[in-house]
């Protein structure tokens, strides 16, 4: 019997994968980092984060179900997220 591992997809619903996620995110504030993420880890000692937590295959999959980068593991990938966000906002 393989394991099986609770992802969440590009549409936001979660479900059963053979492969682990090798992202984790946190549902309420819709941010996504590497499972080493000194941030998130400091979270999850502290207690408060894992109720929340979610997995995903994919960058492309965070992205599509609506979370964006982590500013402190995924620095250059918040940073591309945040010039992006500025530029729809300007051009409001």
């Amino acid at each position: 019997m393989s394991k099986a591992w609770r992802l969440v997809g590009a549409d936001g619903s979660s479900y059963d994968s053979d492969c682990p996620g090798e992202l984790g995110g946190h549902r309420r504030s819709r941010i996504y980092g590497r499972l080493d993420c000194r941030a998130a880890l400091q979270a999850i000692a502290r207690g408060g984060y894992v109720k929340n937590r979610v997995f995903f295959l994919n960058q492309a999959e965070a992205r599509a179900a609506g979370y964006r980068p982590c500013a402190v593991c995924l620095p250059q990938d918040y940073a591309r997220w945040k010039a992006q966000q500025d530029l729809t906002a300007a051009s409001r």
